[in-house]
């Protein structure tokens, strides 16, 4: 049976997707696996592999269109198979429109009724940020298929217009500003990391193959631990509901050249510390190369923001939604501090922690946050053997 090669979503609130090159040309033979396009979001340029044996044909956009996820954009056919008839038409514009239902119909354009009985056509995901919004879709312009509203339309309402378009810090302005929509709140903890120093510089000093551990490592380890026993901190809202997620999976928001990636560690809390630095070193630099793929952006369900490396001593992070959670870490720094009514010198981390109010409550992020401080003060209770 003829496979449909589709504009994929590699990301949670994806809507479109610029093809940016064909790794194989119509008529020839591709393997399942195989590496048949790289797609650029707006947030990387991802390898996306070919899902099944065959002939490359029909293909109906060429390098530089930007298309509607879910979009077939070619085919993958058997021997003494042809391209499905009604398929065989060129896709046409920037933004063609969507002959099947995608794989994820989060943002499928659907007829909705307009506030004068007329039906604009608006995906579900721009529905429900409008009824939250309030946002009167009669003074929307919709940026896709046919003309449908988005949620970066929406979004993009609030904002002023870049003098680019498909400017990526505008697009990436219009997903920070849907972000931060969300009902969050912070909390933040200094925390002694006199065990994280030593743990760091122990593992450094006892070699051993594999990429070098970091505090951000370490961090990840920690992190997905303690996630395990508050669920509401490893859960999503979506659909106007609370999502929980069996898998501990941790973004780490990465800077490249153009922009912030979030590559993911997927089953970070059942990795040693040296397997999370092996798999977060492959993936950062994947994510300079411009050479990421689909899983290693897919199924983050808490986000972890570092910048202690660029010297920052604290800072606030936005909730990277529908996730619940990021969790903002600067700089170790020596304080003076006060043990035992002496004061001392100690190396501090300073913790912030964003939530969404509509999945943690204050209680909830309290008290992850302070058994998070309590394992990076007592590492030998949560990474022995690690």
């Amino acid at each position: 049976m003829a496979t449909s090669v589709v504009m994929p979503a590699l990301e949670m609130a994806q809507e479109t997707g610029k093809l940016v090159a064909w790794r194989k040309r119509e008529g020839e033979a591709v393997s399942k696996g195989e590496l048949l396009m790289d797609v650029e979001t707006d947030k990387a340029v991802v390898e996306v592999e070919a899902a099944a044996d065959g002939i490359l044909a029909g293909v109906r956009a060429t390098e530089g269109d930007v298309i509607a996820v879910g979009q077939t954009i070619a085919w993958i056919l058997a021997p003494g198979e042809s391209v499905p008839a009604d398929e065989r038409q060129p896709a046409g514009g920037r933004h063609a429109s969507r002959p099947a239902p995608a794989p994820d119909r989060s943002d499928t354009p659907a007829a909705s009724p307009g506030p004068t009985g007329d039906r604009p056509l608006l995906s579900p995901r721009a529905r429900r940020l409008a009824k939250e919004r309030g946002v009167d879709l009669r003074g929307v312009s919709g940026s896709g298929p046919g003309g449908a509203v988005l949620a970066t339309d929406l979004a993009a309402s609030d904002a002023p217009p870049a003098e680019d378009p498909g400017d990526i810090w505008r697009i990436m302005a219009d997903r920070v500003t849907a972000s931060w929509t969300v009902p969050q709140f912070f909390v933040a903890r200094d925390v002694d990391a006199a065990a994280l120093v030593d743990r760091r510089r122990r593992l450094a000093a006892d070699g051993g193959a594999g990429a070098e551990v970091t505090y951000t490592d370490l961090l990840v380890a920690v992190v997905a631990r303690a996630l395990r026993n508050h669920p509401r901190l490893n859960a999503s809202w979506i659909e106007g509901r609370i999502q929980h997620h069996d898998a501990v999976n941790i973004g780490i928001a990465t800077a490249v050249d153009r922009g912030l990636v979030v590559p993911v560690i997927h089953d970070a809390d059942r990795l040693s510390v040296r397997d999370i630095a092996v798999r977060r070193s492959e993936l950062v630099e994947r994510a300079r190369t411009s050479r990421l793929r689909p899983a290693d952006l897919a199924g983050g369900t808490f986000t972890i923001s570092n910048l202690g490396m660029y010297h920052v001593q604290a800072f606030t992070a936005i909730v990277n939604s529908p996730q619940a959670a990021i969790l903002a870490v600067g700089r170790i720094t020596d304080r003076v501090v006060a043990r035992e009514g002496q004061p001392v010198v100690r190396p501090q981390l300073s913790l912030t922690l964003s939530s969404d109010h509509r999945v943690a409550d204050g209680a909830r992020a309290a008290a992850f946050l302070n058994e998070l401080a309590e394992a990076i003060e007592h590492l030998e209770n949560i990474l022995d053997g690690t």
